[in-house]
């Protein structure tokens, strides 16, 4: 008897090895609509959600967010304090990380803004140098060269550095700012919740940049890009992703591949 349970006690030790959930860190730093807070009880934004939703679809797999910086992430990647991170342009200057990468098939911009008076159109953004810029600390922004160096922007380009869209948007509003340089699909959400604001606004035409989102996975990664891209595709076999996606004013994914 003792050693009928014994053997039962090893097989259910051994059934509980073999299911065991692996851990995978995803770095997130405040990148809104993409994670806002990480660093808090209660993270928002895209990235907490779609980490949740994959954490529904199985079991053999637990995400949790592991929060950086804007200006450390990079770093942080090769150090191997978290397994991955979403969302990276290859305009951001990652190329020098060791890394493998996924391309998400996610495209969003960055447009600028302007607050709106009588005969002031698209031609407006023709010329950047001379307005005062309200940027965003540490993005990278094309006008730039992707030089997101402080010192460099503030004197090359009189830019108004702070770490909210919103306080860039209402700078414009107030006649602080000339122009801002805003995430499209923000932009679009602060629309739909300020809709009297949102029709002061001169949104450009052009964008200053587009992203084309990876997935970036450090050589210590416990995910591939592999696995991970079946993940995403299985959770997009009910258009999951598509409507996630799309509740965050985001271009519908092609088919996700490995490249």
């Amino acid at each position: 008897m003792l050693l009928r349970a014994l053997l039962l006690g090893l097989m259910l030790l051994a059934a509980g090895v073999a299911h065991a959930t692996q851990d995978v860190r995803v770095g997130a730093y405040h990148f809104p609509p993409y994670a806002v807070k990480p660093e808090s009880a209660r993270p928002a934004g895209l990235l907490p959600e779609l980490l949740q939703a994959l954490n529904q679809l199985q079991r053999d797999y637990r995400f949790t967010l592991v929060a950086t910086s804007t200006m450390r992430r990079y770093q942080d990647l090769q150090s191997g304090r978290f397994d991955l991170m979403l969302f990276e342009s290859p305009d951001w200057g990652w190329q020098d990380t060791p890394h493998a990468a996924l391309d998400l098939h996610v495209e969003d911009a960055e447009v600028y803004v302007a607050r709106l008076q009588p005969g002031r159109d698209e031609h407006y953004f023709d010329q950047l140098k001379g307005k005062r810029l309200a940027l965003y600390s540490g993005y990278h922004y094309g006008f730039a060269g992707f030089n997101a160096d402080k010192q460099f922007l503030t004197e090359q380009f009189n830019a108004l550095l702070t770490y909210s869209h919103d306080s860039n948007l209402v700078m414009l509003l107030r006649g602080r700012a000339d122009v801002a340089v805003v995430t499209r699909s923000y932009l679009r959400a602060y629309q739909q919740r300020n809709p009297e604001q949102s029709s002061a606004l001169l949104v450009s035409q052009r964008v200053d940049q587009v992203y084309h989102h990876q997935a970036l996975f450090g050589r210590q990664s416990s995910m591939s890009p592999e696995v991970f891209a079946d993940l995403l595709q299985r959770l997009n076999r009910d258009k999951q992703l598509d409507k996630l996606l799309s509740r965050y004013h985001l271009s519908d994914p092609a088919v996700l591949i490995n490249d």
